[in-house]
Order: C-alpha cells, then sequence, then structure tokens
C-alpha cells in the first residue's frame, strides 16, 4: 500500500497521473471500525482485482482498516484532522489528478465532497453513497443539525446518489424531496472468500470452547444509534431463565455508560466488551445467535456477515435494512425497537428452537462482494 502523506510539493509530483490512467477514488472521513469503512475496503479490494487504477483519499489516515487496504490502492492522507476541514485539500486532489469518479461515503463526508467538486470545478463524476435513513437520525449536535439543510442543497447536484438499501433510497427521496428513482439502490458487498475463511480462523477465547454455555454476540461501534442498553435490559431479563454470556465487539463513545449498566443489572460476570477485533467473523462464527439492537440503520453489513457464518440472528424491526435482509422475518427474529421484552423472548427461542444454519449462508450470500461491484460499474459507465 502506497501511502502518500499530504501535500507538501514532492508528494504533488508523486500524485498527478497523466491523462491516460484515469483513477476511480474514494473519499472518507478515516477508516476506522464502521460499516460503511467496511463497506469501501471491501468495494476497493474487489475492484482492485479488476485492474482499476483506484485511490483511497482519506480525511485523516487512521483507524484499524488500514492496514486491510489492498496494496495496489494509493492512500491520500489529506492530513485535515476533521472532515470539514477536507474541503480545500480534497479539491487541489481533484484538481491535480482529475480522477474518472471520486465515490464518497457517509452524510458529512459527501457535502465535503460536493463542496469540494464544486471549488475544483474538473470533469470528475461525483457519486454520494448513503448508508443510514436520514429521517432516523436524531442525533441532537449541532453539527448534525446543519448537514441535513446541506444535504437538501448539495446532493442533487451529484452526478449519482446510492442508497444502500431500498429503505434508505426512499426515505432519502422523500426527506429531499427528490423524483423516485433518483437515488439508486446497491446492496452492499458483504460477502467474499476472505471472509468464510476468516470465520474458520482460530478462537482461543474461553467462552467459545466446546461444553461452554451459550454466547450472544453484537457486533457494532459503542453508540447511542446500536441502543446496547436495550440489548444489556434484554440479556438481564434472559439471564433470569437461562445462564447464557453476552459479548459486544466495538468501541464507542457510551462505553462508560453501558460498564455502569453492566453493573447495575448485576450482568457483569456474564457480559464482556472486549473493544474492536480484527476478525469478529471467527466469534460469529461460533456464537450461539447475532443481535441487532439499532434504533436505525442502512443496511447493516455486520447482519449479513452473521449470516454468512451461520450464525442465527435476531434484529431489531429499525429503519432501514433488516426487514429486506430478513424478508420480514424469513431467515430471523425481528422484533420492536426499544423492546427489552419481545428482545429476550427472541433470544431464549433461538436458543430452544434449531436454526437452518445452511439456508441463513445461502442468504447471507446474496449479498456477494461481485455483484455489487459489478453495479458500482455499471452505474459509473452510466453517469
Amino acid at each position: 500500500m502506497k501511502h502518500l502523506p499530504g501535500f507538501n510539493l514532492t508528494t504533488k509530483r508523486e500524485i498527478r497521473e497523466p491523462k491516460t490512467t484515469r483513477r476511480i477514488a474514494f473519499f472518507l472521513p478515516n477508516l476506522h471500525g464502521g460499516g460503511a469503512e467496511r463497506v469501501a475496503v471491501n468495494l476497493l479490494k474487489g475492484m482492485s482485482n479488476q485492474n482499476i487504477p483506484l485511490d483511497l483519499v482519506l480525511a485523516t489516515a487512521e483507524g484499524p482498516y488500514l492496514n486491510q487496504v489492498p496494496d495496489g490502492v494509493r492512500v491520500v492522507n489529506l492530513s485535515a484532522g476533521r472532515v470539514i476541514k477536507a474541503i480545500l485539500p480534497l479539491s487541489k486532489y481533484l484538481r491535480q489528478n482529475q480522477p474518472l469518479a471520486l465515490l464518497s461515503h457517509l452524510s458529512h463526508a459527501n457535502i465535503v465532497a460536493l463542496l469540494a467538486g464544486k471549488l475544483a470545478r474538473t470533469e470528475t463524476k461525483l457519486v454520494v453513497v448513503e448508508h443510514n435513513t436520514m429521517s432516523s437520525n436524531k442525533s441532537k449536535l449541532i453539527q448534525a443539525k446543519l448537514v441535513a439543510p446541506l444535504m437538501n442543497l448539495l446532493y442533487p447536484s451529484a452526478d449519482a446518489i446510492v442508497g444502500v438499501s431500498t429503505g434508505v433510497s426512499r426515505d432519502l427521496e422523500l426527506q429531499l424531496g427528490l423524483s423516485e428513482g433518483k437515488v439508486i439502490t446497491v446492496y452492499n458487498p458483504v460477502v467474499d472468500n476472505e471472509l468464510i475463511a476468516k470465520s474458520k480462523a482460530d478462537l482461543n477465547h474461553p467462552w467459545f470452547q466446546d461444553g461452554e454455555v451459550p454466547v450472544f454476540l453484537a457486533v457494532g461501534r459503542l453508540t447511542q444509534q446500536k441502543d446496547f442498553s436495550t440489548l444489556l435490559e434484554a440479556f438481564a431479563l434472559l439471564r433470569k431463565q437461562k445462564h447464557a454470556r453476552l459479548m459486544i465487539l466495538g468501541e464507542g463513545e457510551c462505553r462508560s455508560e453501558l460498564e455502569a449498566a453492566i453493573a447495575c443489572l448485576g450482568i457483569s460476570e456474564d457480559v464482556s466488551l472486549p473493544g474492536f477485533v480484527e476478525n469478529p467473523y471467527a466469534y460469529l462464527n461460533r456464537a450461539s445467535a447475532f443481535i441487532l439492537s439499532s434504533r436505525w440503520e442502512g443496511l447493516p453489513t455486520v447482519l449479513i456477515e452473521a449470516m454468512a457464518c451461520g450464525c442465527p440472528v435476531i434484529s431489531t424491526d429499525c429503519p432501514s435494512g433488516p426487514d429486506e435482509i430478513l424478508e420480514a422475518g424469513k431467515y430471523g427474529h425481528l422484533v420492536q425497537v426499544g423492546d427489552e421484552v419481545a428482545m429476550s423472548e427472541a433470544m431464549l427461542q433461538v436458543l430452544e428452537i434449531p436454526v437452518d444454519r445452511n439456508m441463513l449462508v445461502q442468504r447471507g450470500m446474496s449479498f456477494g462482494v461481485d455483484k455489487a461491484i459489478s453495479e458500482y460499474l455499471a452505474l459509473l459507465i452510466q453517469v
């Protein structure tokens, strides 16, 4: 992986490309451990296998997924810190390199990409990818409240807008007053041979050895969106009926709040928050069930990954994605958002009624990397 730090004079010469090698560029704030970042890395892996020249442009080149970027991808570090400060450096990158297209991920980064594109005044096609249901984001942060008006102002100028699920696409059209069909749905590239291989890797954790009690697994950033508080309450109810354990993989700003809740509920011995792990698939392959407790999503990648690993799943019927993925409950339990009683009942049912794991694997495989890459490349040809 060729890492290009910043925009000093030497770097400018290094990253300037001849017009004959038009590249496809990806833009993200960083590569911290989130679903959108994982999706971008999967797209980069798949496209690099097709010998497409690729750049990964980051506001700040940091995060645990950096070491998963394929060797053939150039990483351009704008060294901007906060993504809002990346507008000018990104516009410089666009002028100097003039990539064929820039694929931006996440709402706040998409706004920056569209502003940078206007400043750069190049022929680069700007494609913004929306990963969450806009109407469900109830963040009270001042910065978040500014995002919606800017999306309303700037998104119509994008060459293409992609939603990662039908629910995300239709919601975005409604919220921004866009015509039906303006937002194109492309399911995330989730499952590939590497994921399956990683799921079969050795796992030495004592909770996952033969003869141990059932383990429920959740994966995601420790944020309000993921609503792990309700999951903890559901698990506490389950523990009154059945000996089991709960592990939540991920890191985030709600850690101290969740640790306090665990202590208050008296379940400390049976709950673990180990933080971010490099290979969650080995855990998913061995867990008794995976639980998605989110208040909202776009297309929850980890729900698909769990199914591909053959892991039974329980999910909130949150907007958007779970109902589409599970086909209204055909492939797993759907419970109402914030309903700890229904969630605990689903957890008990999963332990008592066997699930056809092969059926889950087949459903997970329908969200393959190759299919997503074909659809993105077709979209780029179209625009």
